[in-house]
Order: C-alpha cells, then structure tokens, then sequence
C-alpha cells in the first residue's frame, strides 16, 4: 500500500495561478480601460519607513499623478504610444493606468520623499508614531493597607519593547 501525502497549498497555489491566468484573459481583452494594466510594484519595511518602488519605464514624471494618504498610496499616469509606431509585434502596455497599493501600517503622508530615476520612482513613507502604538507600564509602588498607592508611569514604543 502506498501512502500519499497531501498537500493543500500545492493544489491552493494551483488554483490562484488558474484564476491569474483567467483575469490576464480578461485585463488583455479590456486594454483600452484605465485599469488594464498596472506598473509592477515592490515594497520593503524598514524600521522607520516604508519604501515603496514602482516601475515606470518609459513614463516621464510630468505623465504620473501620485497621491499618498494615511493607509495607501495611488498612482495614475498615461504611456502614450509612439506615432510611429510600426511593429510587427509588441508586448509593451500603452495608455492610461491606475494603480493602487494598500499600505500595511499608517505613514505620515505629509513627509513623504520621492525619486523617479532610471524608470523607476521610489516613495519613501515615513511610518507614524501614535500613542496607541505604545506599551505604557505603571508602577503600583508597594499596596499597603489603607494608604493610596503612589502612580509611576513611563512609555515605550513597541518595537523598543519587543527587543528586550
């Protein structure tokens, strides 16, 4: 008798590339709507920031409309087609796009810093620091009897706290 594993995020991973394959199929029929293709986006976190790199080849600034709130950060813009434009065949994806990418934690919109080089922009979203992302720790002093305990607090952050 033969004993066969099973495997669930194999068959998963089967069936999330089927349903990519279905909306490429679709996204490919529909090329003329703003949404029929996005720029390819990595995003990394550091301890204090967010670096979001989107690739725009081909894309001059003046063509991109970026817009940054607290929790997520939009991306519009146009590649216009060259005019002479005689090919006997081409993958590149022309017209206006859309693009927007959920943030994992708030940033402060207000600082963000940008650089667009070599095709690709590079945002830099500062995270935000609140109170209710701190550890607040109160001494109780020594309970004894009747008296009223004294109250000593201090804060610290929680990525602070998570180190020790």
């Amino acid at each position: 008798m033969m004993i066969r594993y099973w495997q669930p995020f194999r068959e998963i991973e089967t069936l999330r590339r089927q349903l990519d394959h279905v909306f490429d199929e679709i996204t490919n029929s529909q090329s003329d709507s703003p949404a029929a293709w996005g720029p390819a986006i990595e995003m990394q976190d550091d301890s204090d920031n967010l670096i979001l790199r989107v690739q725009l080849p081909g894309i001059e600034g003046k063509d991109l409309d970026v817009q940054v709130t607290r929790d997520a950060v939009a991306i519009a813009g146009d590649r216009p087609q060259p005019q002479e434009a005689n090919y006997l065949h081409s993958e590149f994806r022309y017209g206006k796009f859309q693009r927007v990418v959920n943030l994992p934690v708030a940033v402060q919109n207000d600082q963000v810093s940008a650089n667009f080089t070599n095709g690709i922009l590079t945002l830099t979203l500062p995270k935000v620091t609140e109170a209710r992302n701190r550890v607040v720790k109160v001494n109780l002093g020594e309970l004894s009897g009747a008296s009223t305990p004294t109250l000593e607090a201090s804060t610290n952050s929680v990525a602070e706290n998570s180190n020790n």
